[in-house]
């Protein structure tokens, strides 16, 4: 018998059903024991510390039903984003009622015994956390953070035909510069080729203890708002004393309508136009206004509004295991969501509420893009020997790394069509992606002017046409998350703007590794280029390599960072960094020209095994060094093999060891990071007491710190010292004393038996340093003797 989801015996169900979910959604927050109120409420049935959110809540739940009534009645591929904060229960509840969470967690089995338990574990020590999190079936978006949830739902559909995203938006979060700028997504989303996004802005009217700026936009105004930028904007309201049946027919017919008009843009697209032909359809969105705390306690104690304003936000009175003063408050409150007609007296759900939910994988908290994403495979990837760099001398031809790897990257958009983007914000062309922009295009589905535009088509496989780092992070995130891959690429120093969204992403990868039930997710690559040695023009606000650090201090087993010196070693990292998973790979790449040094499959032993001894730069073979030079980064490398060269013409009995480090992390202790390197592998390569220059790429306190839990401390780190300007590409080296007569002064300083013989070489150094401080500033370029600077080997 076929079911008619527009009557008022089905909303009645949808009715009921919204009520279950809100009724577990406060036991959550409350309760840890006597889940149906069978006894009058003790203390100890109550929370000691209740801790959650509330304010959305119900709100939330009202939309995830309506939403369960249209994948049944329409058969949608549809999935939730959840970016309205602190509302864990949501998901909880709703995966709860459609049985899934009982299924992937046993222990809070579908009846009296079970919902005791789903209210305790929430928002308590050992439990669950109080927002969507990797333990929430159904989630792929991390509540930690605001202002993403947009941005992570557009990267889920890009290359999803058939899904829906179906994106609830605060109005709160509404007023974060991320999601200000995700509404610009619509700009991007191929009709033909990708799915469809529906926000449903969850306008409550408040925040934690101010008004929101939407509510108090007229719905004129917001129609104008969003119609600006693209959107058809829907409305529904309440006040929260209408009668549900005409709250809820009013979100059906809208809920419906607005999907009708989606599935229409896509039959027409996909009947009538090609992938690189489409007209920017205008999307419709909802916003539904209701109020803060809908259903739950109308005032405070203190007579102060509760429901509708910001008081609802957390826990809206004052009930625990030390405060039972008012737990009649509580049990009325629950009670007046009927729980006798929604549960059995064994405290499972009436057969007839089961119902509304959808079956199988159509349930949102199982939809397998949740979960590792529909279909997913690893990348197909090129071997990087047809594109290696082949030279006749090593260190005399320069290419730029970044040149060269974007003919990989090409090919691996070729073999990929379908599962690999590159994303970025408007910075593409300039870190020299070219053969990936030449071939792939950037998608784009406004209007495309040949005179003006470049690389634009509406079915391309780059999207970094809006300068957002946020909205590019966002969408490479969706993507990942949801099983495909791909990277972002940008400025060095602008990389640090999105630092906390990939501190959030780590989290979510930590997590989410702990649930035996997750699948496997590729890992996110995040490419620094224009780095800190190069950002002359741009000056002191573009050079900061601080990211480096900052990822560092996350748990080892989630982030990789890699510093290649060349192309072949760009080459050979991202070959390992494209087929891992659930890493954060972090690698900081040169653009500009560079010489070329190690053939690849040189770079590849020094990517496989992390770092290397470079016997061709090294006098010590079989010896103990006099001393030992590492470099870690494009610009340490050269500067660490000229300063090697020039003490070697000086100095050719000195002995140098030379390493040149790929994989940073490698260096640490095992003790630290299990892929560390024992102390008798370190001391292999550095010595116990020999003095070790370090030329480093980033902030010296990183390498201190690696050094700190080793026998060797004669360390003497040339990193970045927070010294910039706009100058020579050399001089913001000799800025920082990471150049190569201020590491071969090093050098000389630090071994003893050179202290004296080895003055006038220092006072020639500081001379010549003398000489480059007058000539930029005379000429405006390095000096010749550096720019045309050729490795000749050595002398051994």
């Amino acid at each position: 018998m076929a079911v008619d989801y527009d009557s008022k015996e089905y909303l009645e169900l949808v009715d009921k059903y919204w009520r279950a979910a809100n009724y577990l959604s406060v036991g959550q927050l409350y309760l840890r024991k006597n889940p149906l109120l069978k006894e009058p409420l003790k203390a100890e049935d109550v929370k000691v510390k209740p801790i959650g959110h509330w304010g959305t809540i119900v709100s939330q739940n009202f939309i995830y039903a309506q939403l369960d009534r249209v994948i049944n009645k329409y058969d949608l591929n549809m999935f939730y984003i959840e970016g309205s904060g602190h509302g864990g229960q949501v998901m909880v509840s709703n995966s709860y009622l459609d049985g899934s969470y009982s299924d992937i967690y046993p222990n809070i089995s579908q009846d009296e015994e079970g919902m005791a338990r789903l209210f305790k574990q929430f928002s308590f020590p050992g439990g669950v956390a109080s927002h969507a999190a990797p333990e929430t079936p159904g989630s792929i978006h991390e509540g930690g953070e605001l202002g993403y949830s947009l941005s992570h739902g557009v990267g889920a559909i890009f290359d999803n035909p058939d899904v829906i995203a179906a994106v609830e938006i605060g109005d709160g979060e509404s007023e974060t510069g991320p999601l200000a700028a995700s509404w610009f997504s619509d700009k991007f989303i191929n009709p033909i080729t990708d799915g469809a996004v529906l926000p449903i802005i969850n306008m409550n009217g408040a925040k934690i203890s101010n008004p929101t700026i939407l509510s108090r936009m007229t719905d004129e105004e917001l129609t104008n708002y969003f119609g600006g930028m693209g959107w058809e904007a829907h409305f529904v309201e309440t006040d929260g004393n209408d009668d549900y049946l005409k709250v809820a027919e009013d979100f059906s017919k809208t809920l419906d309508t607005v999907i009708e008009k989606i599935k229409a843009i896509q039959k027409n697209a996909r009947e009538n136009e090609t992938p690189d032909h489409v007209k920017l359809p205008t999307w419709p969105m909802i916003v539904f206004r209701s109020p803060k705390g809908w259903t739950g306690p109308k005032k405070d104690l203190n007579g102060d509004p509760i429901e509708g304003s910001f008081r609802a936000h957390q826990i809206p009175i004052p009930v625990d295991a030390n405060n039972m003063d008012h737990a009649d408050i509580l049990v009325n409150w629950m009670k007046s969501y009927k729980p006798e007609e929604l549960f059995n007296d064994d405290g499972t759900l009436k057969d007839e509420i089961r119902e509304v939910a959808p079956k199988g994988d159509r349930r949102m908290s199982v939809n397998p893009i949740t979960n590792g994403g529909i279909d997913p495979k690893p990348l197909v990837l090129p071997d990087v020997k047809d594109f290696a760099v082949k030279f006749n001398k090593r260190g005399n031809e320069e290419r730029q790394d970044m040149v060269v790897w974007s003919d990989w990257l090409n090919e691996v958009a070729k073999l990929n069509p379908k599962s690999f983007r590159g994303f970025g914000p408007d910075e593409s062309k300039s870190n020299r992606l070219f053969s990936l922009l030449d071939d792939q295009k950037r998608q784009w589905m406004e209007d495309i002017h040949d005179t003006f535009d470049e690389n634009m088509s509406n079915s391309g496989r780059v999207i970094d046409s809006q300068l957002s780092e946020h909205q590019a992070e966002g969408w490479l995130e969706g993507y990942v998350l949801t099983g495909r891959h791909g990277f972002f690429a940008t400025y060095e120093s602008f990389g640090r703007v999105v630092d906390s969204m990939l501190t959030q992403h780590f989290k979510w990868l930590r997590k989410a590794a702990e649930q035996n039930w997750r699948n496997k997710y590729p890992s996110l690559n995040f490419v620094d280029t224009s780095t800190v040695f190069q950002q002359d023009h741009n000056g002191y606000t573009h050079q900061d390599p601080g990211m480096l650090t900052h990822l560092a201090e996350k748990k080892p087993e989630f982030i990789r960072e890699y510093l290649p010196s060349d192309a072949n070693t760009l080459l050979a990292v991202g070959d390992v960094a494209f087929a891992s998973e659930e890493k954060i790979n972090l690698i900081v790449t040169s653009k500009h020209p560079r010489l070329q040094w190690y053939s690849i499959e040189e770079a590849t032993n020094l990517v496989h095994n992390g770092l290397g001894y470079i016997d061709w730069a090294s006098t010590d073979q079989g010896q103990e060094p006099d001393v030992v030079f590492a470099a870690a980064g494009s610009e340490p490398n050269l500067e660490a093999l000229a300063a090697i060269s020039i003490l070697n013409k000086e100095f050719p009995e000195l002995k140098i060891r030379y390493i040149n480090v790929v994989d940073l992390l490698k260096l640490r202790s095992p003790k630290v990071d299990p892929r560390g390197l024992s102390d008798e592998e370190f001391d292999n390569l550095f010595t116990t007491d020999k003095p070790v220059i370090f030329a480093f790429h980033g902030f010296e306190g990183l390498i201190k710190d690696i050094f700190f839990d080793r026998h060797n401390h004669n360390l003497h780190v040339h990193g970045y010292r927070e010294n910039g300007d706009i100058t020579t590409p050399f001089d913001m080296r000799v800025l920082n004393q990471l150049d190569r007569f201020d590491l071969a002064k090093e050098a000389i300083s630090d071994v003893p038996e050179y202290a004296i013989k080895g003055s006038y070489f220092i006072q020639r150094m500081n001379d010549t340093i003398d000489k480059h401080n007058a000539y930029i500033r005379e000429v405006g370029t390095d000096l010749p003797e550096v720019t045309n600077w050729k490795w000749e080997g050595l002398n051994k």
